[in-house]
């Protein structure tokens, strides 16, 4: 048997074709839809590095500048989602003549559908929701290299992901490389070293982008990983600075308009022996400044963390899979940083001799009840295979097929997520270990894990509590995905300084078998 590397996980196998035509341009799109300027200019010289292209969009006494790219052949695009209903008028300004001083306009409708615009990080810091205000329940996995694979592996991929509990999902813009020959190439040039960093090829963006607009039809967010370590073959996180700002300016016009993409600067950042954290901390900053519509941004770990307060982290995307083992150790990510927490790999559940590779699904699902009751949130990974381990890393190498045990608890789990408290579980009482995530005085969750007990006293943190508030409470085994309830109410009277219970009904019963939590909500 092979055995599995990290390396292994992001291969990129098979190989690409072409994206289809450009669509048309419209007249008009929805709020937080995509509306697409496309014009006719120079394709002599070097238009990636020659030919300069942007455009103004107003809307009464609202101003975006959107920065336009070349996309092969002549065709220049400028593409903005808007913020705003109501009409745009937008003029384009540019150092050559045919594409400067184009003037044009479109309506922006009401959202419609499934439309509810970007995911933003919610005012009081430490949760995710969508532009319209609707929570937004992180429930992540990771796919490195599927976006690169063939249109049958893509296919199957987003087949897989329609019935999956996932919403958002890791993917890299550069795959990992593991045989030639590869095509479409990211750039013109000669393989493996010898490409040309100041010649795109659009036909490779072209199939990226595409496979992003999918998962947003999906209702799907794109967590795109713009740079990895895995990669000694072509060194794109070896390239000079000016060579990464190109790029990341490039990117950031073909796909920031999406509003399902979220910006990852790195996969293991501190892999990347060529950039300093100091080259981080400009790639992150390059990309906030660069990104008009102000997408959300991190940066990913191995063993070293980044300075996760730095202004242009939006969120914190952490690699421990330890830390979520237990809700207290995962809630201190939270109050360090002061921002959301997502634990984007906390290992995979796999068969692997390696410890990153081999957690049950059991253990997978638990990990994802322990962040939650921490008031963070947990990404999925699996690297199982028909032949039970393989060098493409299964699901999260190239995507095709789920076949774990975790993914339908999971999707119990969003269940459970999207009825609770808004904008989402906080902990309550979190430095004594009370492992009780919620929203004090009204909603309570305790997840007991692995633990197999016969009863526990039913005993509520005193914080929004005064005497006399009533809860039903409801057994919820998170394995076997049923939820029990127990019969009558819990009427809170104070016990001590610390904490409120029932005194005629102090304990309830547990079957005394593990995966199990308890719901507590006020009536």
């Amino acid at each position: 048997m092979s055995k599995l590397t990290r390396r292994g996980v992001m291969v990129l196998g098979g190989a690409l074709s072409l994206a289809g035509a450009a669509k048309a341009q419209i007249a008009d799109t929805e709020r937080w839809g995509l509306y697409e300027i496309i014009l006719d200019g120079p394709k002599t010289g070097n238009p990636f590095t020659e030919v300069s292209l942007s455009a103004e969009f107003r809307n009464g006494a609202q101003t975006v500048r959107m920065p336009g790219f070349y996309d092969g052949d002549g065709v220049y695009r400028i593409r903005f989602s808007p913020e705003t209903e109501g009409a745009w008028q937008w003029r384009t300004m540019s150092n050559a003549k045919a594409l400067d001083g184009r003037t044009g306009g479109f309506t922006a409708r009401p959202a419609s559908g499934d439309n509810h615009g970007p995911v933003r990080v919610t005012p009081d810091g430490y949760h995710f929701a969508y532009a319209d205000g609707t929570p937004f329940r992180q429930i992540g996995t990771t796919a490195y290299a599927w976006a690169q694979q063939s249109d049958a592996q893509c296919a199957l991929t987003l087949q897989t992901l329609k019935t999956a509990p996932f919403n958002k999902i890791r993917m890299c813009v550069y795959a990992n490389v593991k045989a030639e020959p590869i095509e479409p190439f990211a750039y013109t040039g000669t393989r493996p070293k010898d490409w040309d960093a100041k010649r795109f090829n659009p036909a490779f963006f072209r199939r990226f982008e595409d496979r992003v607009a999918k998962l947003q039809a999906l209702g799907i967010e794109a967590d795109i990983i713009l740079y990895h370590p895995y990669d000694k073959v072509h060194g794109y996180g070896e390239m000079a600075r000016p060579d990464d700002e190109r790029y990341l300016h490039y990117v950031i016009a073909r796909l920031g308009a999406y509003r399902n993409v979220w910006w990852s600067m790195a996969n293991e950042f501190d892999l990347v022996k060529a950039k300093t954290p100091a080259d981080w901390d400009h790639i992150g900053q390059f990309v906030a400044d660069s990104d008009p519509h102000q997408r959300l941004r991190s940066i990913h770990n191995c063993k070293a963390f980044f300075d996760n307060r730095k202004p242009w982290v939006t969120h914190s995307s952490i690699q421990n899979g330890m830390s979520v083992k237990d809700d207290t150790r995962a809630e201190i990510y939270r109050s360090v940083w002061e921002k959301p927490v997502v634990f984007d790999e906390i290992c995979y559940e796999g068969k692997s001799d390696l410890r990153w590779g081999n957690l049950t699904g059991e253990e997978m699902v638990s990990r994802f009840w322990h962040g939650l009751i921490a008031g963070t949130y947990v990404g999925h990974g699996e690297v199982l295979t028909a032949e039970n381990l393989s060098p493409d890393g299964g699901w999260s190498g190239i995507g095709g097929r789920l076949l774990g045990t975790s993914a339908s608890r999971l999707a119990f789990l969003k269940t459970v997520m999207e009825a609770g408290p808004k904008p989402g579980v906080d902990p309550v009482d979190k430095w004594w270990d009370r492992h009780i995530g919620g929203q004090a005085g009204q909603y309570y969750l305790r997840y007991f894990g692995d633990q197999m007990l016969s009863e526990w006293p039913l005993e509520l943190p005193k914080q929004e509590l005064s005497g006399g508030e009533q809860f039903r409470v409801e057994l919820i085994d998170t394995w076997n995905m049923k939820v029990t309830p127990v019969e009558g109410v819990f009427t809170m009277q104070k016990k001590d300084g610390y904490s409120f219970h029932d005194p005629a009904r102090p304990v309830i019963a547990l079957p005394g078998q593990p995966w199990m939590a308890v719901r507590i909500v006020r009536v």
